[in-house]
């Protein structure tokens, strides 16, 4: 049974929000304020939180933030009357995976909590086949999820593409033909830089800060990914 977080200030509210996800089969537990509402995310084994934003104490957008920092996989649906697209947009940009507005439809909601804890369930117990791995880096073809260390690591298309094509490949010495050919589909040799730029890039991102160094050079030849711990 899937256990939600609300942390709404308004008592009717988290009532009727409580009522409709227990009629779903749902857990649901209640927080008044925000620092009670952080302290209950930190502590407590929830598979997705509806947050306010305007809260006593710590507001939605603030507890938004250090929860996605601390629990990066954590479905957030921010719920809040402040419906302004720069609002929703903060809401968003903080890490929250959905943003109802208020007065709002509550068989809308109930529908996009599942929508969020399906793909979160997805994320987690993805096809085999979907996702790659070397060490502890993860790459899940499906979700487009990149996380080394339990961490998300943002990736842009080509990025994404380049550690796709490298880990299908791990162990093995990919010339910078074969990436040119293979990720960027050029057929000839477009005489740029293009392959060292993003290999440089992938290195900031999945290994500037992480052990082991995953991404080697070989001289001449290409490159190869590997952990050099096994």
């Amino acid at each position: 049974m899937k256990k939600i977080l609300i942390v709404e200030d308004d008592r009717r509210i988290a009532q009727n929000v409580g009522r409709s996800l227990a009629d779903e089969n749902y857990t649901t537990n209640v927080a008044y304020d925000g620092p009670t509402g952080l302290d209950m995310a930190r502590t407590g084994a929830f598979d997705l939180i509806i947050l306010d934003v305007n809260l006593p104490g710590m507001n939605g957008f603030d507890l938004c933030r250090t929860l996605r920092t601390e629990k990066p996989r954590l479905p957030i649906v921010m719920l809040t009357a402040m419906g302004e697209i720069d609002d929703k947009l903060t809401g968003l940009g903080l890490g929250a995976d959905d943003y109802v507005v208020k007065p709002f439809d509550i068989r809308e909601l109930v529908a996009r909590v599942n929508t969020c804890l399906r793909r979160a369930d997805l994320t987690a117990n993805p096809a085999p086949n979907d996702v790659l791995q070397v060490a502890d880096l993860t790459l899940n073809r499906e979700t487009k999820i990149v996380t080394r260390h339990d961490t998300v690591i943002d990736l842009t298309a080509k990025e994404f593409a380049l550690l796709e094509y490298l880990l299908q490949h791990q162990g093995q010495t990919i010339s910078k033909m074969d990436l040119t050919t293979h990720v960027w589909k050029f057929t000839f040799d477009p005489g740029t830089n293009v392959v060292e730029v993003y290999i440089n890039y992938l290195r900031r991102k999945i290994d500037r800060d992480f052990t082991p160094k995953l991404i080697h050079t070989k001289p001449g030849l290409g490159y190869v990914l590997r952990d050099d711990t096994k």
